[in-house]
């Protein structure tokens, strides 16, 4: 379940321009108190392996690109299984992809760890629906 507002978010997508515009829908929309953003899943994944033990610092809510050079967003999903933390259970990882590949969508599907795909770009509308479909 969704509450009302999370506390610490992980932005990540290389595209900086999106980081910028994801970062102030979501400040706008009073949706999260701290937003981090990484344009690369490998720094992301650092970030986590990291911080698997804090509390303060292990994110509530993730958003993640699909096509990223690199470390892609299903390789970050497939280390994230490997996380050690009691905190990964409290995350909630939503697909931010400009992806129709029907494959793509199947992985997301099949994930455990992922909530939703949301298709590019990030709207208030995405985030009211996100609230309304885990029963805000």
């Amino acid at each position: 379940m969704i509450p009302d507002k999370f506390k610490l978010a992980l932005l990540i997508d290389d595209n900086q321009i999106d980081n910028i515009i994801n970062k102030r829908i979501l400040e706008n929309h009073n949706f999260v108190e701290k937003i981090i953003t990484y344009q690369s899943a490998k720094d992301a994944m650092d970030y986590l392996k990291t911080n698997s033990d804090n509390s303060e610092l292990f994110p509530d809510f993730i958003l993640l690109d699909i096509r990223m050079p690199e470390m892609d967003g299903f390789q970050f999903l497939a280390e994230f299984e490997n996380i050690q933390s009691h905190y990964k259970a409290r995350c909630s990882i939503f697909i931010l992809s400009s992806s129709l590949d029907p494959i793509d969508q199947r992985k997301v599907a099949e994930n455990k760890y992922v909530v939703k795909f949301l298709g590019k770009p990030l709207t208030g509308p995405h985030l009211n629906n996100l609230q309304i479909r885990q029963g805000i």
